[in-house]
């Protein structure tokens, strides 16, 4: 039989929008890009930046806007202000967002807002000053206003701020026929959606079916037939980090969001759970460099505003220093007999310091993510100072001999290896006992135990050092 092969046509090559051109291999915004928006602006030839913008997705608009300086922020927003994207404002810092306020007024802001789904008008409304919500919000047309005060009623980091009203729930006597229908007729359907949410007559979930798996049966079965048994219900006061938690679990895509009387008046999925979990990791960095984590934005602040926001954590600092300098204090006239003890001190405490700082981020990480808890916290201590010990043998070795090759002075040796080992024992002890003992109290392990691991391994690490050498040497 004689071969039938035909060669498939291969497809035009995809036309490349302006917007291509604009970024860069790591899919960020190319600086001669930014640049030449910028010389558009300057020039005054708003045309050119319309055009250079008009491709750009909300994300990379939200970029460009906070690389821009503030007059050329306000040029480009003058621009674009009949076709501005309302999705850009959940993007942005929270002062670029500001200026971006500014730059359009309330009456077309409060029009933005009124575009954007509900979790992200909740969003943008709660970071503005409580004046300026209420500017807002009553330019925002009653219903949508309604609902974002609802809204904002539950706490910062509860679920009930995170969840989207918009959904799609229909009852469980319906067919996969009758819900494709109704999908199909209904015109205000959520823009995008990934479960149908099944409730029974009193509006409360009874499970979530996916939307493959409707679009893979037949249309004459039952919508409660396909229910999936694993559902979670999400009250509107749970912590948004157990929220995050519960999808990391369960690899969720949407989730229902209930009331106290058990209704369904919401769903989260899993786009906003990605923001928590990218926010959360954020705020922990912040936090433990002594940031605080309101100061998201503090590339875009002023200077005075960004140098007062760091002064008390640096304060703190301060007086951490000034106790571990008071115990090189004691052992001054010992300093003063041997100059090698001077030079050699700080390597012992920096090396505590550094030990320690990486079993810190290991457990501040292990109990955010529920790895660490109560059951093996006890394993978990002993295979930290364990650490400590091989590291604290290992390392005393190698500083013990360029210790002895500069100096030549084998009870030198032994003091700098001994104080060595002595706190890289205790770096591993304090770097998992701090954190444990601060979550057990309430407090959050990732803003002040830094300050308290870097003390103890400075008091440790010189008074160990500078007593063994007063001991031994003199």
């Amino acid at each position: 039989m004689a071969s039938t092969d035909v060669e498939t046509p291969l497809p035009p090559p995809l036309r490349h929008r302006p917007a291509d051109e604009a970024l860069d291999q790591d899919f960020e915004l190319d600086s001669a890009f930014v640049a030449e928006v910028a010389a558009a602006l300057r020039a005054d030839d708003k045309e050119r930046a319309r055009l250079l913008v008009a491709f750009l997705h909300y994300a990379d608009m939200a970029d460009l806007l906070e690389r821009l300086d503030a007059e050329d922020r306000r040029l480009l927003i003058e621009a674009i202000r009949d076709v501005f994207n309302a999705d850009v404002l959940p993007e942005l810092g929270v002062e670029v967002r500001h200026e971006v306020m500014d730059a359009l007024g309330f009456e077309d802001f409060a029009a933005a807002i009124a575009e954007l789904d509900s979790d992200d008008a909740v969003y943008v409304a709660g970071k503005l000053e409580p004046t300026e919500r209420e500017q807002v919000l009553s330019r925002v047309p009653s219903e949508k206003r309604e609902q974002i005060e609802q809204d904002l009623a539950y706490g910062e980091a509860s679920a009930g701020r995170l969840m989207q009203r918009e959904l799609v729930a229909v009852p469980s006597y319906w067919s996969i026929g009758e819900t494709i229908d109704y999908l199909r007729a209904t015109k205000n359907m959520p823009e995008k959606f990934l479960v149908v949410f099944v409730v029974d007559p009193r509006h409360r979930p009874m499970g979530v079916v996916e939307l493959h798996r409707m679009l893979t049966s037949n249309r004459s079965v039952a919508m409660k037939d396909l229910i999936d048994p694993e559902m979670e219900l999400i009250p509107t006061d749970m912590d948004r980090e157990q929220v995050a938690f519960l999808f990391r679990q369960r690899n969720f895509a949407a989730a229902p969001v209930v009331d106290k009387s058990g209704r369904l008046i919401g769903q989260i999925t899993i786009d906003d759970v990605v923001d928590v979990i990218d926010e959360e990791a954020g705020e922990d960095i912040l936090k433990f460099a002594g940031v605080r984590a309101t100061d998201e934005s503090s590339l875009y602040r002023s200077i005075m505003a960004t140098a007062q926001s760091r002064f008390t954590w640096l304060v703190i600092n301060l007086g951490t220093a000034f106790l571990a300098a008071s115990v090189i204090g004691v052992f001054e006239k010992s300093i003063e007999k041997l100059s090698a003890l001077a030079v050699l001190m700080p390597i012992c405490a920096s090396m505590g310091g550094n030990a320690g700082t990486q079993t810190l981020a290991t457990v501040v990480r292990s109990l955010a993510t529920r790895e660490l808890n109560a059951g093996n916290a006890v394993d978990i201590a002993w295979k930290e100072v364990f650490v400590g010990l091989v590291n604290g043998f290992l390392f005393a070795f190698l500083t013990g001999a360029i210790a002895y090759l500069w100096f030549h002075d084998i009870l030198l040796t032994v003091v700098i290896g001994s104080a060595m080992i002595i706190n890289m024992i205790a770096a591993g002890a304090a770097g998992i006992t701090i954190p444990l003992v601060l979550d057990r109290y309430g407090a959050d392990p990732a803003a002040s135990a830094v300050v308290f691991l870097t003390t103890v391994t400075d008091i440790v690490g010189f008074f160990s050092f500078l007593g063994l050498a007063t001991w031994i040497m003199l």
